[in-house]
């Protein structure tokens, strides 16, 4: 029986709590953190971000616990040197043009192929692994998933400013990652031989060197047995976050299950599933989004109802029910950017709304 372990990766800014600005930290912070939790916590490729992952956890509850002690610790360590960090996809007002590289060979690599799209590519998103006994299982399964990624992409909007100003989208993060190449929404694959043989031609023709440069929105991980989500921005809410892991690894087992029973759910077009992403990052969960099915549209808080339905039957196998009935709460009081743009709406002030993102981070956090 496949056990759908878990593992966790969350990006965060680095803020100066006077500007409210993002902020280089020299990596004081992960050379802090990396004295506790080794490779856990690593520096990106913009000196202003942090990224932490979890363990290999084999439930959400030791899940939350570790990235709960992930988010306190770079918390506490940030603020001791005079940092804060935020979670969200975007900040609302930096410019990009300020921050600095991280001297690295890769990422010195990337900035020479990538330039501009690279130097601009300000974001932070949440990764989320769900483990499978094998790779043949995994790409099976991530063919079918992929229709459901919209509806937790909007569930998980948390970008609606960029540089300043108010962009119209509840998710512009992505919009700004559209400019790598190999992002977004993957084509189906047959098979994982018809998978690895994409990456070796991609490598054979210099276009890659090697697999972890293909940063769709889902993938079955290069070196390890899991598939990652990868659409989703950074969550406010250790509370989203887990949430959206507990949906992630119920799809997966939702799936699973169906194979067992020689069933298995549409695999539908790259093309179509793109318009309920466009939709989700331009509304969040207050669009619509289209039901392939039914060829309609159907609000999005209806269809994500409908997905919880579609799950259930799995979820107290699983043990995340606590955490997937986050998810009517978001419905209910919105999601990161809703509340973002509330705050903006209240005060005005971008510099307020840097101060709503800082005042969330902890909140939900169990030592």
């Amino acid at each position: 029986m496949n056990r759908f372990t878990l593992g966790i990766e969350e990006e965060y800014m680095v803020i100066d709590p006077v500007t409210r600005e993002l902020t280089s930290h020299d990596q004081q912070i992960v050379e802090a953190a990396q004295k506790i939790y080794k490779d856990q916590v690593k520096a990106e490729m913009h000196q202003a971000v942090v990224e932490v992952g979890t363990s290999i956890c084999k439930n959400t509850t030791q899940a939350r616990k570790e990235i709960s002690e992930l988010r306190s610790t770079v918390h506490q360590l940030a603020g001791d040197l005079g940092f804060q960090i935020g979670a969200a996809g975007t900040h609302p007002f930096s410019r990009w043009e300020k921050q600095l590289i991280t001297e690295h060979p890769r990422y010195n690599e990337i900035i020479n192929e990538f330039q501009e799209a690279a130097r601009s590519n300000l974001i932070f998103g949440l990764h989320v692994h769900v483990g499978f006994q094998s790779r043949e299982l995994a790409i099976h399964i991530a063919n079918q998933v992929r229709y459901f990624l919209p509806h937790v992409f909007a569930l998980s909007t948390n970008s609606p400013f960029w540089e300043g100003r108010n962009t119209g989208y509840k998710s512009f993060r992505t919009k700004i990652f559209d400019k790598f190449p190999r992002t977004g929404i993957p084509d189906v694959f047959n098979s994982i031989e018809d998978y690895d043989n994409y990456i070796k031609l991609l490598i054979k023709t210099n276009s890659i060197d090697n697999a972890k440069k293909i940063w769709w929105d889902i993938r079955v991980h290069p070196f390890f047995e899991t598939i990652e989500f990868r659409i989703c921005d950074c969550p406010l809410l250790i509370d989203e976050t887990m949430a959206f892991v507990a949906l992630f690894q119920a799809l997966c087992a939702k799936l699973y299950k169906l194979r067992l029973q020689n069933m298995s759910y549409i695999n539908y077009s790259r093309a179509l599933i793109n318009e309920n992403k466009w939709r989700a990052a331009r509304y969040g969960i207050d669009g619509n989004l289209i039901d392939f099915g039914k060829e309609i549209e159907v609000s999005c808080r209806s269809l994500v109802l409908e997905l919880l339905d579609f799950v259930d039957d799995v979820v107290d196998e699983l043990g995340c029910r606590e955490d997937l009935n986050y998810i009517h709460q978001i419905l209910e009081r919105g999601t990161g950017a809703d509340q973002q743009l509330a705050v903006y709406a209240e005060t005005g002030s971008f510099e307020a709304v840097v101060d709503f993102i800082t005042s969330q981070t902890l909140i939900g956090a169990k030592r």
